[in-house]
């Protein structure tokens, strides 16, 4: 049927920042819909408090709002807008959480306003695991026995009926939040516990542990015909026990027989129709018992998922597309398909090729972390690769996480490290064959299904032949005879890369990773470009959606051939901390923007979350691993006449030197790149121009580190060149601390590593800002106020838009300062600074010569057309011919102050400390925005899911030095009524300055009840604990980690301390307004 007549004004829910279990999948599925509403004549407003999406553009929606997602801001946008119908389908758990609240609220029945796509019956059977097991019961499917619990008491008191180790999912949560695995009575009191508070519903599924079967998932579509299509199957690779979205998955399924797959998606479809999902998408994961083949339903999803745009990008098909459509009305057989242009949607897409997703994890950034993987999910992206085998899209998805320059580097082997699921036990299974164990003792200790580990083994096995003929016949290689090249041909085909081979073949002439190429190159051995196009080539495909193998020619046809003069923007990969989807937004946006100037681009990347991998945002779109090998093949074979490094963050800029050979970068030349990025080089650069950096020096050893410092003083910070995120950044505060520095990252610094030290400037005001600049012009895009002072990762740092506590003369001055550098540095492009100032004395930190992570909020707080500047600027365009519009656009004539708050995923690794520092932690980000900057405060604590509570119990441990600092502070937050307790020291520093009715509260190293059980028992409402020398791992810790798990603010920098008590009085005031973009 035709979409609903009553539908003019449609409200979407985003899923806010990016955060374990929810990231910019979201963003890839709210543009996707944005644009098919907006296309068909839909007036579309979208609510959003993440401004690094794309989806949060102005030029995808009628209306933007950039606000709170809480029951309360949503409440007043509805009332503001009145739209005819909601979707809170494609906004992840939070959007059918919020969805839920809104209904019991009463604003859809009082607005008039139609929940579209999952329908709120729909939400609550899928979403309440009572009765959801309720509804599997009536169609006949089977779940794993279980018991809910809805108190503590209750829990204990059920459990008896059950044998451990059982598993506990807790109702209504994200990512398998606050669930978890218990082998004991003693562990499950603990998560029990914690599970409970995690559910917003304080309902907790408890059910027996099914760890080690094997575990599916099927991505449906239906409408309101019933009509029924599976887009895709998934097969996790790793058994049940690990969180699927921390599994290595692979589709299509791989070892099901087809009648067992038929008997699945049978049980699929039943499900579906009497759970009542009338029109859009749902994902249903089953569990299957490799021993008996006995099948269980884990859960079923009524929204767009993560599983869900890694099918869409598998296959081609538009998954959030074509369920926007469907809520609206459209039925599949009224959809096209817009990769054949000639199918429908009804048709189901059909694979001549296998995809594997790697989930990407950075426990390293994380002192404490245990890396293990259970229910709870843990990774922070993903990549994914594809190929016309399992082996070859298996190696070429590891090769994506950029980790390593090989597949399956060897690692020490440990059969208890093989038996426990982490982030590397993937090689660790490689290496369990290297060490001769068999298939039967790895599938033992692993639970991986046979046939997966049949192909890593034979994988291994071909690095054994290779180099036992690289040994035994090295004439073979040396003489480049037709053996070799079948050798190598077949090597290629199994996805080995050109590093691997070159150290399987170390006894050969063909013994470099540059040897290997130009030996495959020189004898045809090449890729070839093969298309997606949902149909197994049935079908002519006409959309440029490529994938490279070795498996043939691939398709030579058409449209790869009607691409001439392009040029390749280069990606940023997988999500990670430090590189997530500010960068996926400035690939996208920059695209655009070079299209604007009738400019062909073809999008290189690996993630199959972002909007870039989407097969219409470039000209034509590669799924390769950015790495240099996949990159400069393909440059090779497609001769592009150009390239963009600046928008992918570190992994583009990694790869651009070694792309110079093919042709010359869009932009700034390698040469600035190098002059920016090492930080010798880049000193010498500001002593040329007599700008103020701190004392430094780049060194090699512990040696020259110790004698370096004796000239200067500590505290002093230690960063490496060519990192991102802060990587391996720390602030050492003594020798001690210094030597503990080298010893463990002894590794990564040497002679052609060398590491930076310089002064920290302690107690400094830092600053963000971010340039364009263009041949005969400067734009100064903004510059950011960091809240935190220096010591806390810029990406970490709470940041405002425009500078609160900056005069207007220093603000002058970093300009021009910013201007001249970049002149000197001769920059063509993007610029992002960061800058210290203390005593009224400005420094240079850093000049980073590409997009920055902090573009896309000031892009989004100022012009979105700003990002058309930095086409122009790329392109070389001189001033007179830009428009004056555009150059006269100026972030200090904002309306709102824009302050930016983070995201940590600190909750997600037990025993973790939230502590921050110079190396980044955070996972996104959120936008408060106020016409003050006690309403744009709010707002960002609120955005952020930090609750500031209205009244309560402060508690205090401060470091001496911000005692008197905070005594304003303190004396506010008791005139706004809360009550204060604090430490001995702290609490008597108080009484003796005037501030009365202080609680004592024991130390942790004092008698009970100290002030960790009075967090325990919710007695405190929040935390003030600034620490200082042990106590940052001692008494501290366990003060921040206990507010972790009991989800009570704790604020642990003294600048925040100072600034908390006007969100405060802003909230109490209980009147906020929302705002448009």
């Amino acid at each position: 049927m035709p979409k609903k007549k009553n539908l003019k004004k449609i409200l979407i829910i985003g899923s806010g920042p990016i955060a374990i279990g929810q990231a910019c999948e979201f963003d890839y599925s709210g543009v996707q819909a944005c644009k098919a509403l907006m296309s068909d004549g839909f007036e579309v407003i979208l609510v959003n408090s993440n401004p690094a999406t794309i989806m949060t553009d102005t030029d995808l929606a009628t209306r933007v709002y950039i606000e709170p997602l809480t029951t309360e801001f949503v409440i007043k946008i509805l009332e503001k807008e009145k739209p005819d119908g909601v979707i809170a389908s494609l906004g992840g758990q939070t959007a059918l959480n919020l969805a839920l609240s809104l209904d019991k609220a009463g604003i859809f029945k009082k607005l008039n306003i139609e929940l579209l796509g999952s329908s709120v019956k729909l939400i609550q059977l899928t979403e309440d695991r009572e009765k959801f097991d309720q509804a599997l019961k009536a169609v006949g499917a089977k779940s794993v026995n279980n018991f809910m619990v809805r108190s503590f008491v209750d829990g204990m008191e059920k459990i008896k009926t059950l044998e451990f180790p059982v598993i506990l999912r807790p109702n209504y949560t994200l990512g398998g939040g606050g669930g978890g695995l218990c082998h004991s009575l003693k562990e499950y009191k603990i998560k029990l516990a914690n599970a409970l508070h995690e559910s917003p519903t304080a309902e907790v599924l408890v059910e027996p542990s099914i760890y080690g079967w094997k575990e599916f998932e099927l991505e449906i579509m239906r409408d309101s015909k019933g009509t029924f299509v599976i887009v895709c199957s998934i097969e996790n690779l790793d058994p049940c026990g690990v969180h699927t979205g921390d599994s290595i998955t692979v589709a299509p399924q791989q070892t099901l027989s087809d009648f067992d797959y038929q008997q699945m998606r049978t049980e699929a479809y039943k499900i579906i129709d009497y759970l009542g999902l009338e029109s859009g998408g749902a994902n249903i994961q089953f569990a299957v018992n490799p021993n008996t083949g006995e099948r269980v339903v884990i859960e079923v999803n009524p929204r767009v998922s993560r599983s869900s745009a890694l099918a869409s990008k598998a296959t081609g098909f538009p998954i959030a597309k074509i369920a926007a459509l469907l809520a609206v009305g459209y039925n599949l057989n009224e959809i096209n398909n817009d990769i054949t242009k000639t199918t429908l949607s009804c048709y189901e897409p059909s694979l001549d090729y296998v995809v594997v997703k790697v989930p990407y994890f950075n426990f390293n950034k994380f002192t404490g972390a245990l890396d293990e993987l259970t229910t709870q999910m843990k990774s922070v992206g993903e990549a994914m690769g594809i190929g016309r085998t399992f082996q070859e899209s298996l190696q070429s998805a590891l090769l994506s996480l950029e980790e390593y320059l090989e597949a399956f580097p060897e690692v020490i082997f440990s059969k208890k490290k093989l038996a426990r699921p982490s982030s590397n036990r993937i090689y660790q299974i490689a290496q369990a064959f290297r060490e001769e164990l068999s298939i039967d003792e790895v599938q033992q200790s692993t639970y991986v299904d046979p046939w997966f580990l049949d192909q890593i083994k034979n994988l291994v096995d071909t690095e054994k032949k290779i180099k036992s003929k690289a040994v035994n016949n090295k004439l073979i290689f040396n003489k480049n005879t037709n053996k070799a090249s079948n050798i190598i041909l077949k090597a290629k085909r199994k996805g080995f890369s050109d590093f691997t081979l070159a150290k399987l073949l170390t006894d050969t002439e063909l013994n470099t990773e540059k040897k290997i190429q130009e030996y495959r190159w020189k004898n045809n051995i090449n890729p070839g470009c093969f298309n997606i196009d949902t149909c197994s080539g049935e079908f002519k495909s006409s959309t440029p959606y490529y994938y490279m193998s070795y498996w043939g020619e691939g398709d030579k046809d058409k449209n790869l051939n009607l691409i001439k003069d392009f040029i390749v923007m280069i990606g940023s990969g997988p999500n990670r901390i430090g590189q997530s989807i500010e960068f996926d937004y400035n690939c996208v946006k920059t695209v655009k923007a070079l299209q604007k100037e009738n400019k062909k681009i073809l999008m290189l990347n690996s993630n199959p979350e972002t909007v870039s991998t989407d097969y219409d945002t470039a000209d034509c779109l590669f799924f390769i691993p950015l790495i240099k090998e996949h990159v400069s093949e393909l440059f090779y074979l497609l001769k592009p006449k150009s390239f963009v490094y600046q928008c992918g963050g570190q992994t583009s800029l990694n790869l651009a030197k070694s792309l110079e050979q093919f042709c010359k970068p869009l932009g700034s030349s390698i040469k600035t790149l190098q002059n920016a990025e090492d930080r010798d080089l880049f000193k010498k650069v500001c002593n040329k121009l007599n700008l103020n950096i701190s004392k430094s020096k780049m060194l090699s050893s512990l040696k020259e580190a110790l004698k370096f410092v004796n000239t200067i003083s500590y505290p002093v910070i230690c960063r490496p060149s060519y990192v991102l995120g802060g990587k391996r950044m720390r602030v050492v505060h003594n020798e001690k601390e210094l030597k503990q520095y080298f010893l463990k990252y002894k590794d990564h610094i040497s002679v052609n590593n060398l590491c930076l030290i310089d002064q920290f400037l302690e107690n400094a005001l830092e600053l963000d800002v971010d340039l364009i600049v263009g041949s005969d012009w400067n734009f100064v895009v903004g510059i950011m106020e960091h809240i935190e002072f220096a010591g806390v990762h810029s990406g970490d740092s709470m940041s405002i838009l425009p500078p609160q506590r900056l005069k207007k003369i220093m603000c002058e001055q970093v300009e021009s300062i910013s201007k001249i550098l970049a002149t000197e540095l001769k920059i063509q492009g993007f610029l992002n600074i960061q800058f210290a100032i203390k005593d009224n004395k400005i420094y240079i930190l850093e000049a980073n010569p590409r997009t920055s992570r902090s573009l896309p909020f000031m892009v989004k707080a100022i012009d979105g057309s700003i990002m058309d500047l930095g086409a122009k600027a790329l392109l070389g365009h001189n001033k007179k011919d830009i428009s004056k519009n555009l150059l006269n656009i100026s972030w200090k004539n904002i309306k709102h102050i824009c302050i930016k708050a983070l995201i940590f995923p600190f909750n997600k690794f037990s025993g973790v400390d939230s502590i921050l520092g110079p190396e980044m932690k955070s996972t996104g980000e959120v936008m408060g925005r106020g016409k003050t900057f006690s309403e744009a405060l709010y707002k960002a604590f609120e955005a952020s899911y930090i609750r500031l509570p209205s009244c309560g119990e402060v508690f205090l441990s401060l470091r001496n030095k911000d005692k008197k600092k905070l005594l304003g502070t303190i004396k506010k937050l008791q005139d706004l009524g809360y009550l204060l307790s604090a430490t001995r020291g702290t609490a008597q520093f108080l009484i003796d300055e005037g501030i009365k009715n202080v609680f004592f509260v024991n130390k942790i190293t004092e008698p009970k009840p100290h002030c960790v059980d009075r967090i325990c028992s919710q007695k405190i409402s929040l935390v003030i604990n600034t620490p200082s020398g042990q106590e940052l791992h001692s008494s501290g810790r366990a003060i921040r980690r206990s507010c972790i798990e009991y989800s009570i603010p704790c604020i642990t920098e003294d600048s925040v301390a100072q600034v908390i008590t006007m969100a405060l009085e802003y909230k109490n005031k209980k009147q906020f307004s929302v705002y448009r973009l």
